[in-house]
């Protein structure tokens, strides 16, 4: 029997069970909006939405790891281009392209060729530092604390914000060493 290779995200996406679309849109849009409600401040929202991505992303991986099929990614480069290619189309069901690698690297923006987030979103003039999709960034950051990569996760540009493009930037801060809770030799 031939081995099992990744799964691409457009065929993962299509075998998966999904909500609507707009049922899914409005009630982050819910969120959001009481989020704004409840905390006031423009710049505690977009705290509290990246901690909610990064509580979502921390689980949200041994998903991505158990139904895409793929098997450990050899450096930052190959795993930015995962998250791009397979992650979010597999969950959100957008591609997105990773583009602006830096010398080293240990940075590079991923573009959101589309955002299902945003479908009936305008921000009034009282929101304009909020980063409505914080969330993603956050979802991004706790993936990737969980496979050994802390990383730093920010918005570079924003339709929302009157941006041409939405634009995550992802900067890897230190490939951590694993840890197991246990030695062999005992």
């Amino acid at each position: 029997m031939a081995p099992v290779g990744p799964r691409s995200g457009d065929a993962i996406f299509s075998s998966i069970d999904r909500v609507n679309a707009e049922l899914f849109t409005l009630t982050y849009g819910a969120i959001v909006r009481q989020l704004l409600t409840d905390l006031e401040e423009v710049e505690e929202v977009n705290k509290q939405l990246d901690q909610m991505g990064y509580n979502i992303g921390i689980r949200l991986i041994d998903e991505f790891l158990a139904k895409s099929g793929v098997s450990r990614c050899v450096d930052f480069k190959e795993t930015a281009e995962m998250i791009a290619k397979v992650g979010f189309k597999m969950f959100l069901g957008v591609t997105a392209s990773v583009t602006s690698w830096d010398a080293d690297g240990t940075c590079c923006s991923i573009i959101l060729e589309d955002n299902p987030l945003v479908d009936f979103v305008e921000l009034p003039d009282t929101c304009q530092g909020l980063y409505y999709c914080n969330i993603l960034s956050g979802v991004i950051r706790g993936a990737l604390e969980m496979v050994s990569m802390k990383t730093e996760v920010t918005w570079t540009r924003d339709v929302l914000r009157g941006d041409d493009a939405y634009e995550l930037q992802v900067k890897l801060l230190k490939q951590v060493a694993e840890e197991y809770p246990y030695k062999d030799d005992e």
